[in-house]
């Protein structure tokens, strides 16, 4: 199908919503709804129009050129045209890659030590202060939910949301397995080992996205456990939630009240459940998601930290950087993720026809 007519619809599908909105009989959440679903239209559309203007300019200048008084000055303007009109086709067709409903969505970001014991746990450790400088990068907030130290203060699990503009749409290259190498801290030898944690980032659910039945739920409390949660204290503060039909489980005790540590529970529960269904439905589609750049498959080996030739490398996209300690103070980890984006985005538009 030509680009020409996959625009058409589209300018179609903006006139009806602003019709819609305009009418003023709509609920508050179908307005927010149809609103931003025009918010997101608007720029192609007037990407859409300045691509018709350039076009019909284009033809008009063609006849310009015949005409030897005007032909030094449309051979100008036709080199300018000859240049904007395909910037143009760019954008627009970046505009039409099929968008993910969780981009513009907070996450909730769980780092869990993998192979390599207590060294592994430290790896953890560098791993949410890298997320932490990306985030403070990004103007975002991160906040701690839940954490189970080792006796070194490296991290067994860790659990944190992270809040700000389109947050799952950068983070979500990064779920995966990261793996290190390097001497640990903890060996005296000075050989180097291999180590890994394991990264998932999920959209934050809201209550409108999944609907959990109380009744599904089974709801334990027990007293503080030391190691995981800072707050011990002698109340029965600690919750467990288990989602009986699917069998999903969260522990939460980081907070001194039971109320507080059953809100946070259910935001975690929500979240996972939520993710579980989206991965589902991702591999129905299996042949779309082999246009993804790794977004899905929690198992994949992503990332290697190397940290004797202070490279790090993605190896979704044979991507090395030199620069070890930047990436991993969160300061040079876009250098990563905007390459990834770059090349899922590449991958989805070589699939589509125009």
């Amino acid at each position: 199908m030509a680009l020409q007519d996959k625009l058409a619809p589209l300018k179609v599908r903006h006139e009806e919503l602003a019709a819609l909105m305009s009418e003023g009989n709509l609920s508050g959440d179908a307005f927010v709804k149809l609103s931003t679903e025009y918010a997101e239209l608007s720029p192609v559309v007037e990407a859409i129009d300045q691509y018709e203007s350039a076009l019909k300019e284009k033809e008009d200048l063609k006849e310009l050129l015949k005409d030897p008084e005007m032909k030094a000055m449309a051979t100008d303007e036709m080199y300018e045209l000859e240049h904007k009109i395909p910037k143009l086709e760019d954008e627009i067709k970046k505009a039409l890659i099929p968008k993910d409903s969780a981009d513009a969505k907070n996450a909730i970001l769980e780092i869990r030590a993998g192979t390599g014991g207590d060294e592994a746990a430290l790896f953890a450790s560098d791993l949410y202060v890298m997320y932490k400088g990306y985030a403070s990068q990004m103007g975002w907030k991160m906040e701690l939910v839940e954490a189970s130290e080792n006796d070194l203060g490296g991290y067994k699990e860790v659990i944190a949301e992270i809040t700000g503009t389109n947050v799952f749409e950068k983070l979500k290259y990064e779920s995966g397995t990261h793996r290190v190498q390097r001497v640990p801290k903890t060996e005296s030898g000075g050989r180097i080992h291999t180590s890994a944690a394991t990264v998932a980032v999920l959209p934050e659910a809201e209550d409108v996205d999944i609907h959990i039945d109380e009744k599904d739920l089974r709801i334990d409390t027990y007293r503080s456990q030391g190691a995981g949660g800072q707050h011990v204290n002698t109340t029965d503060s600690a919750v467990r939630i288990t989602h009986v039909p699917t069998g999903v489980v969260v522990e939460m005790q980081e907070e001194r009240s039971q109320h507080k540590n059953r809100d946070k529970a259910m935001k975690i529960l929500r979240t996972r459940l939520y993710d579980a269904e989206r991965m589902r439905l991702a591999n129905e589609r299996a042949a779309d998601r082999k246009s993804q750049v790794g977004t899905g498959d929690r198992s994949e080996r992503i990332r290697t930290y190397n940290y004797p030739q202070g490279r790090v490398s993605d190896h979704r996209i044979n991507l090395t950087l030199y620069k070890i300690d930047e990436v991993t103070s969160g300061e040079s980890l876009h250098e990563i993720i905007d390459e990834l984006i770059a090349h899922d985005h590449a991958a989805k538009l070589a699939e589509m026809e125009f």
